[in-house]
C-alpha cells in the first residue's frame, strides 16, 4: 500500500476515533488517545508522499501548543484555586471530618478565584487560536499536494472555531470540523495528482 493508502485509512479512523471519543466520557481519553496518534502517522504518511515536511512540522506545533494551552489553564486552575484559599477549607474539611463548611467560605472561594478563571479562559483561547493556525497551515498544505479541498475547508473551520469559541458558536463550528476531518481523509487519493510536483516545483 502507498503512504496515501495508509494516510487513507489512519487518517479518516483516526479522526472518526477522536471525534465519537468525546461522547464515551466512561473510558476517558483513551480512544481520542488511539485516534490522535493514528493521525499523526497518517500526517506524516502524507509528508513523505509529498515531500514536504511543514506538514506535519505544522501538525506537531498544532498538538505541541494545544498541550501547553491545556497545562497553563490547569496551572493557572489550581494557582487561583491555592491563592484563594481552596487547599486551606479542604484541610478544615479533612479536620472535621466531612461536615459541612461554613457556606461563606465557598462564596468567597468561588469569588476570589473568579480573575484567576478568567485569566486561564482567555490564555486558553488564545493559544487554541494559535494551535489552530498551525493545524491550518498543514491541512492547507495537504489540500495543495493532494487536490482534496476539503483539508483546506476544515483547517479554517477549526480556525474559525477556535476564534468563535469565546461565543460558545465556535463549539458547533468545531464539531462540523472533526467531522469534515473524517471526510477529508477518507477522500484522499491513492496516488497524487500528476500536476503537484510540477506545482511543487514552481
Amino acid at each position: 500500500m502507498s503512504n496515501l493508502s495508509n494516510a487513507k485509512i489512519y487518517g479518516g479512523i483516526g479522526a472518526l476515533l477522536m471525534l465519537v471519543g468525546g461522547f464515551i466520557p466512561a473510558v476517558g481519553g483513551i480512544i481520542p488517545l488511539i485516534g490522535l496518534i493514528l493521525v499523526f502517522i497518517a500526517v506524516k504518511n502524507i509528508a513523505d508522499e509529498t515531500n514536504d515536511e511543514s506538514i506535519f512540522k505544522n501538525y506537531l506545533w498544532y498538538f505541541v501548543v494545544s498541550i501547553i494551552a491545556m497545562v497553563v489553564v490547569f496551572g493557572i486552575f489550581i494557582a487561583s484555586f491555592g491563592a484563594a484559599g481552596g487547599f486551606s477549607i479542604l484541610s478544615m474539611m479533612q479536620m472535621q471530618g466531612g461536615q459541612t463548611v461554613n457556606p461563606e467560605d465557598i462564596t468567597g472561594l468561588v469569588g476570589n478565584m473568579m480573575d484567576g478563571c478568567l485569566a486561564a479562559l482567555v490564555i486558553g483561547w488564545i493559544l487554541m487560536i494559535v494551535a489552530t493556525l498551525f493545524l491550518r497551515k498543514s491541512f492547507n498544505s495537504i489540500a495543495e499536494h493532494t487536490g482534496v479541498k476539503l483539508f483546506a475547508t476544515t483547517g479554517l473551520l477549526f480556525f474559525v472555531g477556535a476564534i468563535t469559541l469565546i461565543i460558545l458558536i465556535g463549539a458547533f463550528i468545531l464539531l462540523i470540523a472533526l467531522i469534515l476531518e473524517i471526510v477529508a481523509f477518507f477522500s484522499l487519493p491513492e496516488t497524487l495528482p500528476k500536476a503537484t510536483p510540477s506545482a511543487a516545483e514552481s
